[in-house]
């Protein structure tokens, strides 16, 4: 086994084992860890606060503007300043972090805050951030169509889609224990109404609510059989009940350093 390899193995497999240690100590699916979220005052990152401070988890938000971000969420998580672009300040925001999940996104009219640099560039710091950390997760919000390269998002918005994939390729060469997440559209329809429909294969189209994808990211923290998988999630048609662990546990682990599912 060549030598890089066998060190990103290695260091998985110390990762996986410290995660599975930290699901037996703690005395709730959250316990007191302290979730670090990237995007934290977007739509999605929002759902996602409030999803993980519903369950227990104490969060940090990494944000560019704490004032701004206060506004949004007053004294009910902690604030970590900096930019995912500076992997000095994400280092400092891991400090104490037992995982963390990203909602980040381009803007768009700065080229400096553009898919290169963010989706993609921003991604792989805060991937190598956390394998340096040692986070037992890592959990991504992605898109689906990323591995269309003539998806009209491509021609529209920078290659932004193109860009994702590869922060995806970042994460999971990184070594840190990974869930990637693809939903479909996004809309701020309520959550909870429908089913969530689990694919692979990055096939097909569809919908979904935010607050769906953050209830799908938060379950994915603290579930093994989420671990180093990627997935997209739309919207089924009809509301049922739904056991998300089993859900997890039916997809198939990525190939590695592949995001396509093994056979």
């Amino acid at each position: 086994m060549h030598t890089t390899t066998r060190a990103r193995f290695s260091r998985r497999f110390i990762l996986l084992a410290a995660f599975a240690v930290g699901i037996a100590a703690a005395d709730s699916p959250a316990g007191s860890e302290l979730v670090l979220v990237a995007g934290a005052t977007g739509g999605t990152g929002h759902e996602i606060v409030g999803r993980l401070r519903a369950d227990g988890y104490r969060v940090r938000a990494f944000v560019r503007d704490a004032d701004k971000a206060r506004e949004e969420f007053g004294d009910n998580v902690e604030y970590a300043v900096g930019d995912v672009r500076d992997r000095a300040t994400i280092d400092a925001a891991l400090d104490g972090v037992d995982a963390m999940i990203s909602a980040i996104g381009s803007g768009r009219g700065d080229p400096a805050n553009g898919p290169e640099f963010v989706d993609y560039g921003g991604v792989k710091n805060m991937a190598e951030a956390a394998a340096n950390a040692g986070l037992r997760q890592f959990v991504l919000v992605s898109s689906m169509g990323v591995t269309h390269e003539d998806h009209i998002l491509n021609k529209m918005f920078d290659n932004v889609l193109q860009w994702k994939f590869r922060g995806e390729e970042a994460l999971r060469s990184s070594g840190v224990p990974y869930t990637i997440v693809r939903p479909g559209g996004l809309i701020n329809d309520e959550g909870g109404k429908k089913a969530v429909v689990f694919a692979q294969g990055d096939e097909g189209t569809g919908a979904i609510p935010r607050a769906d994808v953050a209830r799908v990211c938060v379950a994915a923290l603290g579930t093994p059989a989420a671990l180093n998988k990627t997935f997209e999630v739309n919207s089924g048609k009809s509301a049922a009940a739904q056991d998300l662990t089993a859900a997890f546990g039916a997809l198939a682990e990525d190939q590695a350093s592949s995001g396509v599912p093994a056979e």
